[in-house]
């Protein structure tokens, strides 16, 4: 993997890192930073026995991808992709009903970081995006997604028209967000699902559409027409949550 995919900004996502058992191979701390979370980090370096590099806030500001860094980078061993049985086996060994988010082309890594937070917090077993045409786990998403990315699997695939054929074989079915499909409140989004974001601009594709069972609206009462796609992900994501609790 590229060298940005093995680097982690921000305290929240480099303490969860320490936190989640990564293994942090060098960590970057601002000199003379006095503030209470950062010791914090520190003390899991050191309990890690992780590499502490103490520099200047020039020095991060260089090394910095997001430029939002708050004192801390640090890089880690490569992160390893999930495949799609893991993520199943992740559902069948929770004896729950497989929930899964696939990603139809999210470009900005900003919103691929945010829509993985909210897979977690929703209670999703892994996010599957398409190797080409899409966002990757770069530092930027990293640190998006708050830590979520070191518990929910994120799997990479050839194709999403393909995996969510197979998918069906194992008695998924799939909802796509779309602006002319019918109100979310109106279709059956309990059991084992699918949740499918497309392109922040284009939304889903035309032949990933074909293979999806439904197509879901959120009712609009506003002036504009459309929302984010990671704020549209969580719209939906939490009525399929309200339906499977129901």
């Amino acid at each position: 993997m590229r060298q940005e995919e093995n680097t982690i900004e921000g305290r929240n996502a480099v303490l969860e890192a320490f936190r989640s058992g990564k293994t942090v191979e060098k960590l970057f701390v601002q000199e003379h930073s006095k503030e209470g979370p950062i010791h914090t980090i520190i003390r899991e370096a050191k309990k890690q026995r992780a590499k502490v590099e103490y520099v200047s806030t020039t020095r991060l500001d260089q090394m910095s991808q997001t430029g939002k860094h708050q004192g801390v980078i640090a890089y880690i061993s490569s992160f390893e992709y999930a495949t799609v049985e893991e993520i199943l086996a992740k559902a069948k060994e929770k004896g729950e009903a497989p929930f899964l988010f696939l990603l139809d082309g999210i470009e900005d890594p900003h919103n691929l970081g945010a829509i993985i937070r909210t897979a977690n917090l929703a209670g999703a077993h892994g996010v599957i995006i398409p190797k080409d045409r899409s966002a990757s786990l770069t530092a930027t998403a990293v640190k998006a997604s708050a830590g979520a990315v070191m518990y929910t699997p994120v799997a990479k695939v050839a194709n999403i028209s393909n995996t969510i054929r197979e998918l069906k074989e194992e008695g998924l079915w799939f909802v796509c967000a779309d602006m002319d499909g019918t109100p979310m409140y109106d279709l059956n989004l309990a059991g084992p699902i699918g949740l499918v974001i497309g392109n922040e601009g284009k939304g889903v594709s035309r032949l990933v559409k074909e293979n999806c069972d439904m197509t879901a609206s959120i009712p609009m009462h506003g002036d504009i027409d459309s929302l984010n796609a990671s704020v549209a992900a969580g719209v939906l994501a939490y009525e399929i949550v309200r339906q499977r609790r129901g």
